[in-house]
């Protein structure tokens, strides 16, 4: 928990580097950094190829991510070998992930958190996007914010390639372009018309004029402001794949690397095998 995290004497870390030196630290000292669970039943794997995702907008160019997402870019290229390795960095090592890797794949992710609340904490760290704090309160109902948990953004890793964001929205699109229609789409840009998300927990409202005071809660109107200080943003990768792909090789792919059932030399040639033709 954040007190715990606070009293330890631990700081925020600014870069990757950092991240890697805290997670060391909280070794040293005889605690486990990081909670990671990918078990989602039929979707089980989701979770990893969130961090893959995140660590190639921190890892290359745009460019190279759109092209990936494409299929342009192979998985078993060095740009998204080297992302999967850089995950592996802080999944495998030893003593970094509450038990250890047996646990990656076993764990449900909307449980993997849980080991943030227990006293004395079996994990400081945790990584997931905005609607964890929903899983906070199911597993934990007095949970607060900045008294049991806080946030930090996920730190760069190469300067060059700034402060991106990586999400998941909802679209607006127009099919008949009438009136009344247009009407409607000018009232969805402006904050009231979202209003009843920001209401509730884990969504983030893009329109100009939404500010962190209009939230709920307050976690969510600070992880607003993160995002609005972000460089880039893209779309999650597997979301945009092909679905036997996005939702399919790559999910299966990366729970077997995780499991230990195969390494990247078998997993990433199966994936870029799997694109439809």
């Amino acid at each position: 928990a954040k007190d715990d995290f606070d009293a330890s004497g631990y700081t925020i870390p600014e870069t990757w580097d950092d991240l890697l030196a805290l997670s060391d630290q909280i070794v040293a000292d005889g605690g486990t950094p990081w909670c990671i669970g990918v078990e989602s039943q039929a979707a089980t794997g989701w979770v990893g190829t969130d961090w893959v995702e995140d660590v190639m907008l921190r890892t290359t160019s745009l460019e190279n991510y759109d092209a990936w997402v494409a299929g342009d870019l192979k998985f078993d290229s060095p740009e998204v070998r080297n992302a999967f390795e850089t995950v592996g960095n802080v999944w495998f090592k030893e003593g970094y992930v509450y038990g250890g890797r047996d646990q990656i794949t076993t764990t449900f992710f909307g449980d993997s958190p849980a080991g943030l609340f227990t006293d004395p904490p079996n994990c400081f760290l945790h990584r997931q996007a905005s609607f964890i704090t929903g899983e906070f309160t199911r597993l934990y109902p007095d949970a607060t914010y900045k008294e049991d948990y806080d946030f930090f953004y996920l730190p760069p890793i190469d300067d060059q390639y700034g402060r991106p964001a990586l999400g998941a929205a909802d679209i607006y699109a127009m099919f008949n372009d009438r009136p009344e229609v247009r009407a409607l789409m000018e009232y969805l840009t402006l904050p009231m018309s979202v209003s009843g998300f920001m209401n509730t927990s884990g969504a983030l409202a893009l329109q100009n004029g939404a500010t962190p005071e209009m939230y709920a809660n307050p976690v969510d109107g600070d992880i607003a402001t993160a995002l609005a200080a972000a460089t880039s943003f893209r779309f999650d990768g597997s979301d945009l794949m092909p679905g036997e792909v996005g939702a399919g090789s790559f999910w299966k792919g990366v729970t077997d690397w995780a499991s230990g059932a195969a390494d990247l030399d078998a997993v990433l040639p199966e994936i870029d095998a799997s694109w439809p033709q």
